[in-house]
């Protein structure tokens, strides 16, 4: 976790990023991105079906490696890192929300947020479950707190796994289309959540969607259309 919290420069850098997939036929998904992403930044990512948001998601994500170009994460040559070094690099540095929220049913909340750490250690602290209860209270989940998955709406699982997503306080938060699966009512609450711990907590948020009512509401807009950037709008 020391580079994230020591380097002052920006959270996100990249420059040039290609993504190829096959051999013999070669389709690019990504063509040549450069992105830079502050610390505090609530930044929307739009385009549409098949124009690389995934994709580039994956890369910023540390889940797959660009076939070209250079990502920097909290100031780290991400290139230089071996395999094992990139996956504690990223559990220690990004969390991540998707639109279904891949929870494990036979857990209860507490123990499905304090997952990323009970798995990485093969135990939890007592600080573990105070920290997950408290992520828990702070997304309205006080109540709660023991009832497994499979007894929580679709709302609340999401926020649950937005809780789970923060366990191990990632400096940057990665969500890909996490209201896409939920009601008007529900994706306004859980959108609220990333703008809250973004203004309270100061966590960057990236966040794909397709409604440009969630977009509206962010303080970047960035479109990408066939592998590329297309626009990028700071809304302050």
């Amino acid at each position: 976790m020391a580079e994230a919290v020591t380097h002052t420069g920006p959270l996100v850098e990249l420059a040039g990023v290609v993504r190829d997939y096959g051999t013999r036929v070669i389709t690019r998904a990504l063509a040549g991105v450069d992105l830079i992403v502050e610390r505090g930044e609530l930044a929307a990512l739009m385009g549409p079906s098949g124009s690389g948001k995934s994709t580039l998601l994956q890369v910023l994500g540390l889940l797959d490696r660009p076939t070209a170009g250079r990502v920097r994460i909290a100031g780290r040559d991400t290139a230089s890192l071996s395999d094992r070094e990139l996956t504690a690099f990223r559990g220690d540095t990004i969390g991540f929300v998707f639109q279904f929220h891949h929870l494990l049913p036979a857990f209860t909340a507490l123990e499905n947020v304090a997952m990323p750490v009970w798995g990485r250690l093969g135990r939890l602290r007592p600080g573990d479950r105070a920290h997950a209860r408290e992520l828990l209270v702070a997304v309205g989940l006080a109540d709660r707190l023991d009832n497994r998955a499979t007894d929580l709406s679709g709302g609340q699982q999401q926020r649950v796994a937005i809780a789970r997503a923060l366990m191990r306080d990632p400096p940057l938060l990665l969500a890909d289309e996490p209201t896409g699966n939920l009601d008007t009512a529900s994706g306004d609450q859980v959108f609220e959540l990333f703008r809250r711990f973004n203004r309270e907590r100061g966590t960057t948020c990236l966040v794909v969607t397709h409604d440009p009512r969630i977009a509206e509401r962010c303080d970047r807009v960035i479109e990408l259309v066939d592998g590329a950037i297309a626009a990028d709008r700071r809304r302050r």
